[in-house]
């Protein structure tokens, strides 16, 4: 052992990096000047200290606050300036307001999960980006970035509230209602029927009702294509205490399983949801197995619509009725997830109801086991979100990238 250059293992972590004096100032400047800020967190802005001290940044500067979709824990329920997901504030143009003049990215990071670079989240003119992350390399990757400072986030949060004191920073309540209004916005999917056809519920209603089914602090961890649309519109309702959307940047699919082990394994004391469809389920359903041998508080739903939803949807806006069998996206509706739960000693219920839903989760949650819902829901309606990633409606002279940017089709110069 003595041979070992063990270095510096059993020491001090080093200090983590801090923004530059310079790059608060601007920061300042940039914030004093806006009309209309926003902040966004991200999985680079969490801890309880760190929380409470943004609280007092925000309410100093009278900022409204979003959370990317890749974490949202920061804000609590129902204050004044708690903004919800991110991706609600696409939902301006449709009530005639104006985007954001500032966007202050806080530990988030501008990939597809805030929209990319199509401007609906994140606006491509007439807005102004700090952008706050501890790797230099992230910042501009994707998105034009005015103030880049590489900072751990609480460093960033204390620098600022030092930096504003004697500096007038806040932004007007009517920025902040409108801003804060986007949460409670009713949905397009609200006056839709709860059935889409016998025993099929609409997959809004359906989710909606289990989120609001849920005991208040669970840990939602949110996976799976469309089934992550539909429970993002609705999170607001689970007064979650910590949700985190599992796929990454490059949407893997599966992750849900080990996100929600180790968030149960991290915190025995709250209850876990894992939020899948079931395409994504079919990855790692084996770990109902090591929920249960570790008796781990986790219940899994499972968004049953018999079909890889988000691919079978891409298809439908693409190729429509050219190809109506497209048997690659169906799965089988026989598959009874609660059977196989039963199997590996988890309680487990079926439901197609939205009625019965309720008392379905009350009934897992309190068995004393993990559980699992197989949730049967309906394959329609497409949702929004995939229909502005896979934007089919373009002309001729483009080609069709489902889920990513669309390119000019090649050409010979006359």
């Amino acid at each position: 052992m003595d041979g070992i250059a063990w270095g510096a293992i059993n020491r001090p972590l080093p200090y983590p990096p801090g923004p530059a004096a310079e790059a608060i100032q601007e920061a300042v400047e940039l914030w004093c000047q806006a009309k209309r800020p926003v902040l966004i967190t991200g999985t680079g802005a969490r801890g309880t200290k760190f929380a409470e001290n943004l609280l007092k940044l925000v309410e100093t500067t009278n900022t409204p606050v979003f959370y990317s979709s890749k974490y949202g824990s920061t804000v609590p329920y129902g204050h004044r300036l708690r903004g919800g997901p991110a991706v609600r504030l696409a939902l301006l143009g449709t009530i005639n307001e104006q985007p954001p003049d500032l966007v202050i990215l806080l530990g988030a990071r501008s990939g597809f999960l805030l929209g990319g670079r199509n401007g609906a989240i994140l606006p491509n003119t007439n807005c102004k980006f700090i952008h706050v992350d501890v790797d230099g390399s992230e910042i501009g990757r994707s998105h034009q970035i005015d103030c880049g400072i590489i900072s751990t986030s609480q460093n960033f949060v204390g620098s600022m509230l030092s930096a504003l004191q004697g500096n007038k920073v806040s932004s007007s309540d009517v920025w902040v209602n409108t801003a804060t209004s986007l949460k409670d916005l009713k949905n397009q999917f609200d006056d839709e029927p709860e059935e889409m056809s016998p025993g099929r519920p609409h997959p809004h209603h359906a989710i909606r009702k289990v989120l609001q089914s849920l005991p208040e602090g669970a840990i939602v961890c949110i996976d799976g294509g469309e089934v992550g649309g539909w429970t993002l519109q609705n999170i607001e309702h689970s007064r979650a205490s910590l949700v985190m959307v599992t796929t990454g940047y490059l949407g893997f699919l599966g992750n849900g399983w080990g996100y929600s082990l180790g968030a149960a394994v991290a915190d025995r004391s709250r209850l876990v949801v894992n939020m899948q469809g079931d395409g994504s389920a079919g990855f790692h359903l084996a770990e109902l197995d090591t929920y249960a041998r570790f008796g781990l508080k986790i219940l899994t739903v499972i968004s049953n619509n018999y079909a890889w939803g988000m691919s079978q949807a891409g298809q439908e806006l693409i190729y429509g009725e050219k190809t109506p069998k497209r048997q690659a996206s169906k799965l089988n509706p026989r598959a009874d997830y609660e059977t196989v739960a039963a199997g590996l000693q988890c309680a487990s219920a079926r439901v197609d109801k939205v009625s019965d839903i309720p008392v379905a989760v009350e009934k897992l949650v309190n068995s004393g086991k993990p559980g699992l819902l197989n949730l049967i829901i309906s394959d329609k309606p497409i949702h929004s979100n995939t229909k502005a990633m896979v934007n089919a409606e373009v002309g001729k002279d483009w080609i069709v990238i489902p889920y990513y940017d669309n390119i000019q089709r090649p050409y010979y110069k006359q």
